[in-house]
């Protein structure tokens, strides 16, 4: 039997700087990366909060989330623009 999905029993902090709809939009997203194998870290968590309720911007978010994989990874990571797909080179 697989665990449950307790993300917000995990990381509460981040949670409680969130309003209902935003928690909720934040949770789904988590949720559906978690079903498709996904682990969730503690960092990946926070930096979808951040971008959730406005502390950063999309820009900031995706620097944030290319920092992220390259820190759990060990690889360097490519320079991207927001409007293009991730692709190692």
């Amino acid at each position: 039997m697989s665990e449950p999905f307790d993300i917000e029993t995990r990381w509460p902090e981040l949670f409680e700087q969130l309003d209902d709809a935003n928690r909720r939009a934040v949770v789904q997203a988590l949720a559906s990366s978690w079903h498709e194998g996904w682990i969730p870290n503690r960092d990946d968590v926070e930096n979808l909060v951040d971008h959730a309720r406005g502390a950063i911007d999309d820009a900031e978010y995706m620097r944030r989330a290319a920092a992220i994989v390259e820190r759990h990874r060990g690889k360097p990571y490519a320079q991207f623009r927001l409007s293009e797909p991730y692709t190692e080179r």
